[in-house]
């Protein structure tokens, strides 16, 4: 059973029903009543308005034929709703069917206004703007020579700047010197990598870069690496590491196309 579309199914009944239920209700109001100036039949054509379908002539039902309650006065349409001409009350509309009419010249004369009043606003900002507008800058070339002594002056406090030194680094990292290294170093029984000879006089950046070279080396499958408490543990790979408690499963990382610093597999 498709619900969804069961409900689109029903929501379009649904609506149809309420248009013919709103065509009947006009229908209905309106039978009794015929056009002011032809005797023609009648039509809704919209909230608030009908029309003749005699001669074409468009009008609002309600002000036409409805009358006050109260006092039998003439209904007028106040904004969205109708009021007494004569004593002032609410009038509910018989020929409304779940729908607002509005006094569209109201609205018109107050859009026009609003208008009006932002075009003058904006009239006055910019009169007021022009009045604080300063003079025209002049972009003649300066001469330096029009001062005395200005250019020396000036070569003198530009030839006294230092030149910015160029930083080179003492020590820099070198994958395949760290590789060989290690390969050197590293048996067929387990190693921590405190255990592995440093390169590098500064224990803690020797330690980083021993680190990165055996992580790049696990990758690509020649050694094994596993953490033990906060060891890292490192042994040759195609050692029998059973003994160690080393899982054989081991597969190199994926997504890497080509060596990297040198390895080759």
């Amino acid at each position: 059973m498709d619900i969804i579309r069961q409900a689109f199914r029903l929501m379009e009944a649904v609506t149809g029903l309420a248009c013919r239920a709103r065509r009947f209700y006009y229908a209905i109001m309106l039978l009794g009543h015929v056009c002011p100036k032809c005797d023609g039949k009648l039509v809704m054509v919209a909230e608030g308005h009908c029309k003749c379908r005699a001669c074409g002539r468009k009008f609002d039902p309600t002000v036409t034929f409805q009358k006050c309650g109260l006092c039998g006065g003439t209904p007028k349409l106040q904004l969205r709703r109708y009021q007494c001409g004569k004593c002032g009350c609410d009038i509910v509309s018989r020929f409304l069917f779940e729908g607002l009419v509005f006094n569209s010249e109201y609205f018109r004369e107050k859009m026009c206004e609003c208008r009006k009043r932002k075009k003058e606003r904006l009239e006055h900002v910019r009169k007021m703007l022009a009045q604080c507008r300063s003079r025209p800058v002049d972009m003649r070339c300066i001469d330096l020579s029009s001062v005395p002594d200005l250019e020396d002056a000036l070569n003198n406090l530009t030839s006294q700047i230092a030149k910015t030194p160029i930083w080179i680094p003492k020590e820099s990292f070198d994958l395949n010197r760290y590789e060989s290294h290690i390969q050197a170093h590293i048996e067929d029984f387990p190693k921590t990598i405190a255990e592995i000879p440093p390169l590098s006089e500064n224990p803690r950046k020797d330690l980083i870069w021993r680190f990165v070279a055996i992580i790049f080396m696990a990758h690509f499958g020649l050694i094994k690496i596993w953490q033990d408490g906060q060891a890292i543990m490192v042994i040759k790979n195609g050692t029998d590491t059973e003994g160690y408690g080393v899982h054989d499963d081991i597969e190199p990382a994926d997504g890497i196309e080509r060596p990297v610093g040198g390895i080759e597999v």
